[in-house]
Order: structure tokens, then sequence, then C-alpha cells
């Protein structure tokens, strides 16, 4: 890993089996960062006890690297294909990319003059309208380009994500629990990310990677969404009569109002005892499992949705299906990696 991400959890977890003697021993090999009033502050303490306000750097950081090394996979690829036709790399280009080009019509021209705020006529203007559609045209054409060279490619990335001190939470959960990739999903029924991956997410764990893969959801809703808190009330009442995720998947639809008598109106719909899930609803009962996974979420300095923990590893943000599949598919062939070294070993 680039990242010396919570290595003081590992150390604290290999340390168990010691004697106090050791464990201070061990603990005292870490660096320290600062003295205050005389007492050392090391950098196990600081990663520890400021997990959350590291977190969200870190994974700036992941996304800076992953950026760059996405370029530099990239540039590998074409660097590659120009020796393999034995031609220069801007020759390749031109050749695969530039050559293809069509320029776009007087008309297309035209149209795009009238969305221009300018007061210059059309004649003073089109040079540069049709420089600046080349130049698009070629840029999403190179995209293209090589992302056909990455299909054709053995790429494998085994860069991860941060990691956050969190192996499993009191979440409902679908999918096998013995499966090797386990991902863990903080959202909230009223954010518009969190509606758009969940389709997706569902095609993937249902679909795609059926059996491989577990989705434990962890209701995080944020303040500003005044409906959420119920609608997370509601699926888990929904769950009490064995339709969660029936009930979930139904938030995340189109059809689904998140006020009071939309929900209820709902648990009809599925045939759930309108009586008892009233009662469940009315009650509040289930309003302590979601502060509980609320707190687990703050603790890890989350502050917006959909937030992911796949195998330990912290992703945020708006997500799509792809980064999630190559996540996904990064697990396990690690888990593969490690079966296969332990065979090995034996």
């Amino acid at each position: 890993m680039i990242f010396r991400v919570f290595l003081s959890l590992a150390i604290l977890c290999a340390l168990n089996g010691l004697g106090d003697g050791q464990a201070l021993a061990a603990a005292d090999s870490s660096p320290v960062v600062a003295r205050v009033a005389g007492r050392p502050l090391t950098l196990d303490e600081l990663e520890q006890k400021k997990a959350a306000d590291l977190l969200q750097a870190r994974y700036k950081y992941y996304l800076a690297e992953k950026d760059a090394l996405d370029k530099l996979i990239d540039e590998e690829l074409v660097e590659n294909e120009a020796r393999r036709e034995k031609v220069t790399v801007q020759q390749l280009l031109d050749n695969h990319v530039g050559k293809r080009l069509k320029d776009p019509t007087e008309d297309q021209l035209q149209v795009y003059y009238e969305g221009l705020q300018t007061d210059q006529p059309y004649s003073a203007v089109r040079p540069q309208i049709l420089d600046h559609i080349r130049q698009l045209r070629r840029q999403k054409a190179g995209m293209a380009y090589v992302k056909d060279l990455r299909k054709k490619a053995d790429v494998h990335i085994a860069l991860e994500p941060p990691v956050v001190p969190i192996a499993s939470i009191d979440a409902p959960t679908t999918g096998p629990a013995d499966a090797p990739v386990k991902i863990i999903e903080f959202a909230d029924y009223q954010c518009p990310y969190c509606k758009k991956v969940a389709p997706e997410l569902k095609q993937l764990i249902d679909g795609e990677f059926a059996g491989k893969a577990s989705l434990t959801f962890a209701d995080f809703p944020l303040p500003m969404h005044h409906d959420a808190e119920k609608a997370a009330e509601a699926a888990r009442c929904a769950g009490v009569q064995g339709k969660y995720w029936q009930y979930h998947d139904a938030l995340f639809g189109e059809k689904v109002g998140l006020e009071v008598s939309d929900l209820k109106a709902h648990a009809e719909t599925l045939k759930l005892d309108p009586q008892k899930f009233g009662q469940c609803l009315d009650s509040g009962g289930q309003a302590p499992a979601i502060a509980k996974t609320l707190t687990e979420g703050k603790k890890l300095g989350l502050t917006g949705t959909p937030s992911f923990v796949i195998n330990g590893h912290f992703i945020s943000g708006a997500t799509d299906s792809a980064t999630l599949r190559d996540l996904i598919e990064q697990e396990l062939a690690s888990a593969g990696s490690r079966q296969t070294n332990t065979a090995a070993k034996n």
C-alpha cells in the first residue's frame, strides 16, 4: 500500500495476544510526532484519535493518485501500440484518431454560433468555432481509442483506496455471509446520488457478482433531508415483517413519496400488516438502530452520501457503477491471490 493508513489499528490487533510489557515495547516504536508538556504524541496515537480528520484528506490524495495512474496507464498503452505498429505516438494518433475525424457541417457551425453570446459576425468567429469543435472531437475520439486499447490489454490495478477501521456493521445485509467482497454503503433515501446508484448497485450484487459480493445498507440520514430519517425507519419496519429490501428498493424508485402517509400507503402495497407497520413507524422504535449507524459513519468523518467501505477500503461521492465494478473485481483478484499464496505455502 502507498498509504500508511491506520497502521496503528493493525499493530493493536497483533498485540492482543502479547503481554503488557511486549505491547508497551511495540507501542514505543511508533514515531513521535509532537510533545506536549513533556508527553510524547506518537503517529499511532494521531492516526487513532484523529482518524476521521485524516480520512477525507487521504481519500482526496487517493483520487489524485488514481487520476495520475490512469493517465500513466493510458500513456503506456499508447506507447506500446505505437511500438507494435512501428510508428511514433503522434503518427499512431493521427492514423487512428485524426484521419477519422469529420469536420462539422456549415449548419452545425451556424447552430453553435447562435448559442454564443457575442456581437461579432459569424464570419469573424467561424475559424475559432471550427477549431474548437475539431479539438473537442479529437479529444473525444482519442479517449474512445484509448478506452478500446484498455479493453484489449492486460491491465491490473493494485492501487487501493484508503483503509478505514470498520469490518462490519449491524445493518440489513443482502448476499452471502461468506462473500469474498463485502460492501457497506452509508446512504440517505433523499440523496439523489444514492438514488442514482441504487439500481446499478443492485445489478452488481444480484446479477454480475451474485454470490461473490454482499451489501450492507447503513442508514446515514443527512440533517438537511427532513424525510430521510422516517424513510429509513419505514424500511426497517418493513424488515420486521420480512420485506426490508423490497421496501428499500421502492424508496429509491420513482413512485413512493417520503411523507409518513406515503410510507404507510406503500406498506399496504407490499401487503404488510398495516397496523403493525403503523405502530412500528409511529413509535420510533427503529430510530435507535439508525442512530447507531449514523454514529458509526460520523466516527469515520463522513459528511455526505453515498459513501462506501469495500473490504475495508473507503470511497465516497457520486460513484458510478463502473468504479464500483472495478473495485469489486480488484478485491476478487486480491482474494484469489491470497488463496493461491496460502495453497502454495501449505
